[in-house]
């Protein structure tokens, strides 16, 4: 038994028109998730599979998507549909062929993205969890961004990493680093923007006419420079994004510093995920951020 007419089923019940695969690829690029191309009654889509288990992950991925859809700014690919059998869980979803970034597509990635940190909540966090990557992501709600940062960001993955037995300097600096957060907002009170939360270039591509299309999200409602700051962790983002993204919604001058700050996230993030010398990194960027206050 395999899940492919379930999901034949499944993408049936959603659309509303017969479907048949007629062909099935895999893709490569994913960590966390076995992806396929699926091809059928001349229309394809492009498929996530996991564990059965996973399904909650694929639900909230899926609503996240439709979060960001829904502020008309960054195109995304929709979801079709998500489900589940005895084998495995599936997200279903528009399916793109990405060609290679242009400085167009760049600038109006910078332009769009900026419309969608405009889009604002009451409160920083999201309606429902997630995950980055596959770690657990709480977005229970705050009115405080830096209570929310120190409690549901940083201090999350610290506590992380010490059940996986990274303790000494990391959690002795991370600690301190908590204490200080206020510090790195003086003047500063940020607004609870739309984000992608997981805003790396992997997870940018631009279809046949050039659109940028941004995917693989870990939504929530934040300080909009956390978005920026992890285009910036490990490149592949052209300086015309970056200007379009300042014309278009400026940034605050103290972005320089608090960048390390949210980067530091994710940093913490790999180290949970993948160990190795993510440790070295996070502890070398805990320093640099303590040496500034």
């Amino acid at each position: 038994m395999t899940p492919w007419p379930d999901i034949e089923w499944s993408i049936r019940e959603a659309s509303g028109a017969p479907f048949a695969i007629e062909s099935r690829f895999g893709t490569g690029g994913g960590c966390i998730n076995e992806s396929h191309v699926i091809r059928g009654r001349g229309r394809a889509y492009f498929v996530k599979l996991n564990a059965r288990e996973r399904l909650p992950m694929f639900e909230a991925e899926a609503e996240g998507l439709n979060e960001m859809a829904g502020s008309n700014t960054v195109r995304v690919p929709l979801p079709v549909c998500h489900g589940a059998n005895d084998e495995a869980s599936w997200l279903v979803l528009e399916c793109f062929e990405f060609r290679p970034a242009s400085g167009k597509g760049m600038r109006e990635l910078g332009r769009n993205l900026a419309r969608m940190h405009r889009v604002t909540a009451e409160r920083f966090g999201w309606r429902r969890d997630n995950t980055i990557g596959s770690t657990p992501q709480v977005n229970t709600p705050d009115a405080d961004w830096i209570a929310f940062w120190r409690n549901r960001r940083l201090g999350y993955q610290l506590k992380l990493a010490a059940e996986k037995g990274h303790r000494g300097r990391l959690l002795e600096g991370g600690e301190r680093l908590l204490e200080k957060l206020p510090a790195f907002f003086a003047g500063c009170a940020p607004r609870p923007s739309l984000l992608h939360g997981d805003l790396w270039s992997g997870n940018v591509g631009f279809a046949a006419e050039g659109t940028p299309v941004i995917f693989d999200p870990a939504v929530y409602y934040g300080d909009r420079e956390a978005d920026l700051a992890m285009t910036e962790l490990f490149g592949g983002f052209a300086p015309d994004f970056y200007a379009a993204y300042n014309e278009t919604f400026k940034l605050d001058p103290g972005y320089g510093v608090r960048k390390q700050l949210y980067n530091l996230y994710h940093v913490l993030n790999h180290l949970n995920l993948f160990g190795g010398g993510y440790q070295g990194r996070a502890e070398l960027m805990i320093g640099e951020l303590l040496a500034q206050v």
